[in-house]
C-alpha cells in the first residue's frame, strides 16, 4: 500500500513538473518596437495575471526600434512576478535584443540571431554620446539583472569593445547566433518550435494562451510609428490649408481634419494621449477660426501655441514630435506659397474675408469727370484770373485757370485744356 501511494506520488509529480494543469500565456513581440507595442504588452500581461498565469512567453521577432520603448517594456517584463521567457524566433536586433535580456531566461531557434544594438537616430546617423552611453548602461544592466555576463550585452551597443572570436571585431556591433548564445550564457538553449520549448520548461501540458494585437491595437501602432506621425502631420496641415482655396468644405478640408483625427486616435489608443489633449487641441483650433473674424492676432498666435502644445503632450519622444510639427510645417509654407503665386487670394474663404473690388475706370469709378468736349469754346470772364478766377463759357459759369499769365476781367478766353477738373483757358487777342 504504501509504494502505491509512493508511486501515485511520484507520477503526479512528474505531471506536475511538465505543466498539467498549469496556464502559459504566449505573447508575440513582432515588427518595430514603439510605443503602440508598450500598450500590447501592458494589456496582454495584465489579462496573464488576471487569469493567473503559470508563465509567460514572449515570442519575438523585431528589427528593433525606439529606445524609449524598449525601456518601458524593460521594466515591464523586470516587474513581472510570473516567471517568462523569451523566444527568439527570428531575430532580436537593437530594441529586441534589450527585450529579450530582460526576460527571465532566453531560448532561441536554430537560425535566430541577437545583438546588433547599436543607437541609430531616425536619419540614420548614430546618436549622441550622451544617449549611447545611457543605451549602454540599460543593456548592461539588463544583462546583469538576469545574472549574464555584461561583457557581451556592451557588446551588443558599443562598437569599442574587441570580439573578434564572436565575429564582431572592433568597430562592429556583436551578433550571437543560437550557438554563440548558449556558449556565453545568453540562450539556455536552442529549440526548434514553441513545442519542444514548452517541454524543456516544463510545461508540455500546460494549457497555452495565444495573444495577438486587436485590429484597434495594430491599427494604432501603424500610426504611432515615428514615419507616419510627420505624414499625418503634413496632410492635416497641407489639407487645411488648400481647403482654405477650395469653395465649401471638400476633399482638402476632410483629408486634414481624418488626418488629425487619425493621429490622436492612434496615440489615444496607444496611451500616449489623454482627454487633456484633446481638449487642448479643439480650443486651440476654436481660437484659430476665432482669428478669422477678429482683430489683433492674439487669438491665432494662442490657438497655434494650444495646438502644438496639446501635439508635445500626446508625444512619448518630444524630439520626434518637433521634427514632425518642423516637416509639417515647412512642407505647408511651401504649398502655401505656390497657391499665392497660382491662385492669389481671389478663390475659396479668401474671397470672404478680402476686399478685391477696386473703384477703376474699367468699372465706371471715376473721381472726376474730363470734359474733354468743352476744348476749343470760347468765353468770358468775369474775374480777373490770377492765374485763377471765373469764367461764362458757353452760358455756364466755370472755374477756371490761365496758362500763367494774369487775365483782366471782361476778356476774351477760349478753352485749350483739359486736366481732370482743371480747364486752362488762353486769351483770345
Amino acid at each position: 500500500m504504501v509504494s502505491m501511494l509512493l508511486i501515485l506520488c511520484f507520477i503526479s509529480d512528474h505531471v506536475k513538473a511538465e505543466g498539467e494543469g498549469q496556464l502559459v500565456y504566449v505573447i508575440p513581440v513582432e515588427n518595430t518596437v514603439e510605443s503602440g507595442m508598450v500598450s500590447f504588452l501592458e494589456r496582454t500581461t495584465n489579462e496573464a495575471i488576471e487569469k493567473g498565469a503559470d508563465h509567460i512567453i514572449f515570442e519575438i521577432d523585431t528589427p528593433g526600434g525606439r529606445v524609449d520603448a524598449a525601456g518601458d517594456i524593460g521594466e515591464l517584463l523586470a516587474g513581472l512576478d510570473i516567471s517568462n521567457t523569451a523566444f527568439v524566433a527570428s531575430r532580436a536586433y537593437s530594441a529586441g535584443s534589450y527585450i529579450a535580456l530582460s526576460a527571465d531566461q532566453i531560448y532561441m531557434k536554430p537560425q535566430a540571431t541577437v545583438g546588433a544594438s547599436g543607437v541609430i537616430n531616425s536619419d540614420g546617423t548614430a546618436a549622441d554620446k550622451k544617449a549611447q552611453s545611457a543605451w549602454i548602461s540599460a543593456m548592461v544592466s539588463a544583462a546583469e539583472a538576469n545574472g549574464r555576463d555584461p561583457l557581451y550585452a556592451r557588446a551588443m551597443a558599443d562598437s569599442s569593445v574587441n570580439l573578434p572570436e564572436y565575429g564582431a571585431a572592433k568597430g562592429e556591433f556583436l551578433t550571437l547566433g543560437p550557438e554563440d548564445a548558449v556558449e556565453v550564457g545568453y540562450a539556455e538553449g536552442i529549440v526548434k518550435d514553441r513545442t519542444q520549448l514548452l517541454h524543456e520548461i516544463g510545461m508540455s501540458d500546460a494549457k497555452v494562451v495565444e495573444t495577438s494585437p486587436t485590429l484597434a491595437e495594430n491599427f494604432a501602432r501603424f500610426l504611432t510609428h515615428p514615419v507616419v506621425i510627420p505624414i499625418l502631420l503634413s496632410i492635416a496641415s497641407i489639407g487645411l490649408v488648400v481647403e482654405l482655396y477650395s469653395p465649401g468644405f471638400g476633399i482638402p478640408g476632410i483629408m486634414g481634419a481624418l488626418s488629425l483625427v487619425l493621429f490622436f486616435y492612434g496615440h489615444v489608443v496607444a496611451g500616449l494621449a489623454g482627454y487633456e489633449a484633446i481638449v487642448l487641441l479643439i480650443l486651440g483650433v476654436g481660437l484659430i477660426v476665432a482669428e478669422l473674424f477678429l482683430p489683433g492676432g492674439i487669438a491665432g498666435i494662442a490657438g497655434i501655441a494650444a495646438v502644438v502644445a496639446s501635439l508635445m503632450m500626446s508625444s512619448a519622444d518630444l524630439g520626434h514630435m518637433a521634427m514632425s510639427i518642423g516637416i509639417a510645417l515647412l512642407l505647408t509654407i511651401g504649398v502655401s506659397i505656390i497657391l499665392i503665386k497660382t491662385i492669389g487670394f481671389e478663390r475659396g474663404f479668401f474671397r470672404h474675408v478680402i476686399l478685391n473690388d477696386s473703384t477703376s475706370a474699367e468699372k465706371g469709378y471715376v473721381s472726376t469727370v474730363n470734359r474733354l468736349e468743352l476744348i476749343g469754346l470760347k468765353g468770358e470772364t468775369i474775374t480777373p484770373l490770377r492765374p485763377s478766377g471765373t469764367a461764362i463759357i458757353d452760358e455756364e459759369r466755370m472755374d477756371v485757370v490761365s496758362e500763367g499769365s494774369f487775365i483782366a476781367a471782361n476778356q476774351q478766353v477760349k478753352i485749350v485744356k483739359i486736366e481732370g477738373a482743371r480747364i486752362v483757358v488762353r486769351q483770345e487777342n
